[in-house]
């Protein structure tokens, strides 16, 4: 089996890659080093990799080599933290629409005049921003009201990009949703401002590793934004990757939409005293300061993960605590060679 891949040098598409060259796949990766600029990965010198470097928007690169492949992973998106959905509002959804219209005019070729099988729609769990249904099923996200963030409201469109296509073209698709993943290799992006939390400049403007930084940097005491009550599910990266790859091979997948998380609910809070404790220990006290919290800090984020489980045979098996014993001391590292 054959894939194309885009967005491959992205954070959850680093795991992908790695997942799917373990389960036997040839993966073609496209990515044009947007976000971080150029990255290396393990798997760079594997020869059933191939990298090419170009622009999601192009259709003729797309089409290309979604023509020689099985499967079409559609990964690529202009995607940062919460700081980006005010910053970039506009070309959060201008580019990503751009990306989805040619993503899909390729897979639509490639599936009618190639060996294109299906597209896999990597979305997000902020289409369900607008929520009232704890946890969400899918299906959620259109009986809700509308995503209030552009960002999210982008990742809904590119659900209608499947749904679609599937209508007039018969295009099959699998759509995923990942719940805020966690794991290593996750920097700060190119077109990233400054932005100060406290003594401490974000790195990455998500909670997970940004906490991990400012705690490392000694900040004390620890800022937060909000009161911490904010309700996540800690997803880890190799984890979404497994889930990815069989909704990829999942006969049951074809033509659905499936949340992609841990079962468990954590705050905010929680997860600083968890990351306190692990950098500090016991006998040092966690201090909080509250900062005002961006307009599109969604309070709840629970999902649904009763469809993953029982269509896909899906759950995530990595405890948050296994996560950040794998997180702080790539945190720590980065900021030993100066990169945060």
């Amino acid at each position: 089996m054959k894939a194309l891949v885009t967005g491959a040098a992205g954070f959850i598409g680093g795991y992908l890659v790695a997942e799917l060259l373990e389960a036997g796949y040839d993966v073609v990766g496209v990515d044009n080093y947007s976000k971080y600029g150029r990255v290396t990965r393990s798997y760079d010198t594997n020869p059933h990799y191939q990298l090419v470097e170009g622009d999601a928007k192009n259709i003729e690169l797309l089409t290309e080599h979604a023509m020689r492949c099985d499967h079409l992973v559609a990964g690529a998106a202009m995607i940062g933290g919460i700081s980006y959905f005010h910053e970039f509002a506009y070309d959060l959804l201008a580019e990503n629409e751009r990306i989805s219209a040619a993503t899909f005019d390729a897979a639509i070729s490639a599936s009618r005049g190639g060996r294109l099988r299906k597209i896999t729609v990597i979305s997000s769990s902020m289409v369900y921003e607008s929520a009232d249904i704890f946890p969400s099923p899918e299906g959620a996200e259109l009986t809700s009201s509308p995503p209030r963030s552009t960002y999210g409201f982008q990742k809904l469109a590119t659900e209608y990009f499947a749904r679609g296509a599937h209508e007039q073209y018969k295009l099959p698709y699998t759509i995923v949703r990942p719940f805020n993943c966690v794991g290593v290799g996750e920097r700060r992006a190119l077109r990233d401002h400054e932005v100060m939390s406290g003594n401490v400049k974000l790195a990455m403007s998500h909670v997970v590793p940004d906490l991990c930084q400012k705690v490392i940097k000694g900040q004390d005491p620890l800022h937060i934004l909000g009161d911490g009550g904010q309700v996540r599910h800690y997803t880890y990266g190799g984890d979404l990757a497994h889930g990815i790859r069989l909704a990829m091979e999942s006969d049951a997948a074809l033509n659905e939409s499936f949340n992609l998380s841990t079962a468990k609910s954590t705050t905010v809070r929680e997860l600083a005293e968890l990351i306190w404790l692990k950098v500090h220990g016991p006998q040092r006290p966690l201090k909080l300061i509250s900062d005002p919290p961006y307009e599109h800090d969604v309070q709840r984020r629970v999902p649904d993960v009763r469809k993953a489980r029982e269509l896909l045979g899906f759950e995530a098996t990595t405890s948050l605590d296994q996560m950040l014993d794998e997180v702080i001391p790539w945190v720590r590292d980065e900021i030993a060679a100066g990169r945060i």
